[in-house]
């Protein structure tokens, strides 16, 4: 059992939220990069356009960004993400696959934001969250 434990403790990624090195933002709650992923935002405070880029799904990176910023399960995100879509009131952002690749089009796009691993951080971009 404590192995059980102790492997699916150690199969997180260490995520970060991350914006482009380039950007105005310097901090952001948990609330508001859960308003911008949820598409219930499509700025950050202060103005400025956040366009948001999500990690394919099944990314362990994704799924503790999902878990720990969000607090939503990958079912509850499908199923949010289906009564969004449905009701014409949005649509989810944009899917890159990877922790390099959402770290390069963060630090190519001032106006981005991801999630990536800590691990993948540089100075390309700057972390706005460490949940």
């Amino acid at each position: 059992m404590l192995c059980v434990l102790f492997c699916t403790a150690s199969s997180w990624a260490d995520v970060v939220v991350v914006v482009s090195a380039r950007s105005s933002v310097t901090r952001l709650s948990a609330d508001n990069v859960t308003k911008i992923f949820l598409g219930k935002k499509n700025t950050y405070p202060g103005g400025g356009n956040a366009i948001p880029v999500d990690q394919l799904e099944g990314s362990v990176t994704r799924e503790e960004f999902y878990l720990k910023v969000v607090s939503k399960s990958a079912s509850q995100l499908a199923a949010y993400w289906a009564k969004v879509i449905f009701t014409g009131d949005g649509y989810p952002p944009r899917l890159v696959e990877g922790n390099i690749a959402v770290k390069r089009f963060v630090a190519a796009n001032p106006d981005a934001i991801g999630y990536i691993d800590k691990s993948n951080v540089d100075s390309s971009v700057r972390v706005v969250l460490e949940p």
